[in-house]
């Protein structure tokens, strides 16, 4: 995470700069065009920005918004019929729009939600989660009291570093994030060469074939923050044991000391040192759980601590992160699943990426770049 020290003064939280980067940057809105803005009631300030930006650009908002607890008290309440079916109406929802904006509100792991009747459901929407990579979509964050808590900062410390994280302290946010997008270009054009990339850590040695693969320049436009570059490595290639050592919360739960190992590809031992059950819950959720769907590199060097949220966390500077689960069809890849969780894996200090056997980081520096 970014010290607090070298925040910049101007690193003051501004929901309304934030709505412009999102609707004017991220999806572009048009005018008469139907853009979805979904959140939880914790993210008001920002969801009425959102609002007000797109009236302003003649775009028509559809505002969904849920209370704190409301997944929580569906997966408790809800009946095998409302959990096992989908609702035509949910996917039309989703298929009439454009455009969709998703605000995540940090919150504590409650620990409450069943993690076999979380994975029934996400299997259920599989089908509107898949509508919505066919548009124009985006993820972002508002800092709650929350998020501060569990990154271990006070509110103003966290609005201040949400604020360093996506440029808003930046005379034009969209300016820097042109010059991520310069800097990760160069980053593919070496890993577009590369046939087999290998990790190398403690408790940590895996391979894979990202051989005719596409690699995306991660740039802000469906993260916000971003800053990685990822692709789909080849779905039987995984091979070799992985320790994610960065804890993380998955649907409402958390997670930490995930040990995977692959062989062709697939999952075949799997074991978490907190949420067990919540890891071995989601590898069932499909035949495609046990495949790895994204490979990626965390390039971000303002984000340096894990704050809890795989959002930031996923784009640190010297991890990487690989995805269980859907692959995104843009990098050629073609696992199929309702899943996609990412998992961290800090290579600060202590580990390598090699591409074909040379170096391409050492101790979470890529080889050529300033340290």
């Amino acid at each position: 995470m970014t010290s607090l020290s070298s925040l910049s003064s101007n690193s003051v939280y501004d929901p309304e700069k934030h709505a412009a980067l999102m609707v004017d940057y991220c999806v572009s809105a048009q005018p008469g065009e139907r853009v979805l803005v979904a959140s939880s009631t914790l993210a008001l300030p920002l969801v009425e920005a959102i609002h007000r930006t797109l009236l302003m650009r003649g775009a028509r908002p559809v505002l969904r918004l849920d209370y704190p607890s409301q997944q929580e008290d569906f997966l408790r309440l809800a009946s095998d019929d409302l959990l096992d079916t989908l609702h035509g109406a949910d996917l039309a929802d989703m298929e009439s729009v454009q455009a969709s904006i998703r605000i995540l509100t940090p919150q504590h792991p409650s620990g409450a939600s069943d993690p076999t009747r979380q994975a029934r459901y996400t299997r259920t929407i599989g089908p509107v989660a898949s509508a919505r990579a066919h548009r124009r979509w985006t993820l972002t964050l508002f800092p709650t009291p929350q998020g501060a808590e569990m990154a271990g900062l006070s509110q103003a410390e966290y609005e201040a570093f949400v604020a360093s994280a996506l440029f808003l302290d930046r005379p034009d946010p969209v300016v820097a994030w042109g010059e991520i997008r310069t800097r990760q270009a160069r980053l593919i054009e070496r890993l577009s060469r590369a046939d087999e990339v290998r990790i190398l850590a403690p408790e940590t040695d895996l391979r894979m074939s990202v051989k005719g693969r596409g690699w995306v320049n991660s740039d802000g436009k469906r993260n916000m923050p971003s800053g990685e570059v990822f692709t789909g490595a080849i779905e039987d290639s995984v091979d070799g044991h992985i320790l994610y050592d960065l804890p993380t919360t998955f649907q409402g739960r958390r997670v930490s000391g995930i040990r995977l190992r692959f062989e062709q590809g697939k999952v075949v031992e799997a074991q978490a040192e907190e949420g067990n059950d919540a890891l071995q819950a989601a590898l069932a959720t499909d035949d495609g759980a046990r495949f790895v769907g994204e490979l990626g590199i965390g390039t971000n060097n303002g984000i340096q601590l894990p704050s809890m949220n795989i959002l930031f966390d996923e784009k640190i500077g010297g991890t990487v992160h690989l995805a269980l689960g859907k692959s995104y069809p843009e990098t050629g890849g073609t696992n199929h699943s309702a899943l996609h969780w990412d998992m961290i894996r800090d290579l600060r200090p202590g580990g390598q990426i090699l591409l074909d056997g040379e170096v391409f980081q050492q101790d979470g520096v890529f080889v050529g770049e300033p340290t």
